[in-house]
């Protein structure tokens, strides 16, 4: 078993690591504290082709391989843990699903501004009555002629406040089956877009509201029977979180470990302390065992979609870690690493959003429970019988 990067690989995480320190690393903080999405590194990242690394070349992508985007994941955010967001929003979540689906004319359209970091693309899944139980959605599509009516709420988007264009879940009748996807793009009479509301990992998103929202049938992505493909890209979006989870986590302890260097007290280096090389060595063991985990669910994806079971116990391990060390570092610097002008109390802030967004830890653990024990366990009660 090879648990070595290629020559190719190395060499593009290297290259990608020394543009991340020669223009992302001042303004780190800054980035960290603001609540708007930075476009300015957005474009800077396509120009360097760090967006749309697994598109097609057809469509104006890199043509590369998962490895390749979580290694550009990891390597800027490593460094800017903001910037790394940036990566991961053009090359996992929403807008793999879409290069993956959306018909030539949609491309056409919609990939030359999101591929060169003019646009973003939000998801919208979460509404206030189904979260982790998205099938119970309730925002509904119908048909009228070419266009297809939109009623319901979306919440919880990464990029709502921001995005240009929208891939909203939605429902064209009863059960799984009954459930597709539309493009909606921001500006269509009948979607309104709440007022931004700030969460506690220092991004802004707004509510999303749709009445009588008339969008054509030339936006439809996915119709009726398309959520289990949708679903099943969204392991890919997993591992892009489970990415940054280590990264930000290893920012973290990066940060911990030169301030444990020279920062002296009682007259030696914080680093001589017994307690401390303790909790290096905790957060060494978790952010590595984390990493091969993510490789592992890259790495057998080869050619296709990770499996589930893989992703969920990757992601599992990566959200602990990644907190667990972002934690620890904060603990770690004390009142430095608690000041604002740290982003060290910023990554502590954001691993703990990703325990939650895109699988919680709790329903992770549900999915790695089927898989040891090779059947599902339904979380809904037991119908009741029908009246004889």
């Amino acid at each position: 078993m090879d648990f070595e990067l290629t020559e190719e690989q190395t060499l593009f995480r290297d290259t990608v690591s020394r543009l991340a320190r020669s223009e992302l690393a001042e303004g780190a903080a800054a980035r960290a504290r603001s609540g708007a999405y930075p476009w300015d590194v957005a474009a800077r990242l396509a120009e360097a082709g760090l967006i749309g690394i697994t598109a097609p070349e057809a469509d104006g992508g890199q043509g590369g391989g998962l490895i390749e985007a979580i290694l550009a994941i990891q390597a800027v955010a490593e460094v800017c843990p903001r910037s790394g967001d940036v990566v991961q929003a053009g090359n996992f979540g929403p807008i793999r699903t879409f290069c993956e689906y959306a018909t030539p004319e949609q491309k056409a359209r919609f990939l030359p501004d999101l591929l060169g970091g003019r646009a973003a693309i939000s998801l919208g899944m979460t509404e206030p009555e189904a979260g982790s139980a998205a099938t119970d959605m309730t925002t509904s599509a119908r048909e009228e002629g070419d266009h297809y009516v939109i009623n319901g709420t979306k919440i919880f988007g990464t990029l709502s406040a921001e995005a240009n264009l929208f891939l909203v879940y939605l429902r064209f009748g009863p059960g799984v089956g009954g459930i597709g996807s539309i493009l909606v793009e921001r500006g269509t009479p009948g979607f309104e877009i709440g007022q931004p509301s700030g969460f506690m990992n220092g991004e802004d998103w707004s509510q999303l509201y749709f009445s009588e929202c008339r969008v054509p049938r030339a936006n439809l992505l996915l119709g009726p029977g398309g959520f289990k493909k949708q679903i099943s890209g969204f392991n890919v979006e997993r591992l892009g979180n489970s990415a940054r989870a280590v990264a930000v986590g290893r920012h973290a302890f990066n940060l911990a470990r030169d301030h444990a260097l020279t920062r002296k007290q009682f007259g030696r280096p914080l680093c001589e302390f017994q307690g401390l090389q303790w909790k290096f060595a905790e957060m060494a063991v978790k952010l590595d065992a984390a990493q091969l985990l993510l490789m592992r669910a890259a790495v057998k994806a080869a050619g296709g979609l990770p499996s589930a079971q893989d992703t969920a116990m990757a992601k599992l391990a990566c959200n602990e870690a990644g907190f667990f060390a972002a934690n620890e570092a904060l603990q770690v610097m004390g009142g430095l690493g608690f000041s604002t002008d740290s982003t060290a109390q910023y990554c502590v802030r954001r691993t703990r959003g990703w325990m939650i967004a895109g699988g919680s830890t709790e329903i992770l653990k549900n999915r790695i429970a089927e898989g040891v024990f090779g059947r599902r366990f339904d979380q809904r009660p037991p119908r009741a019988e029908a009246a004889g």
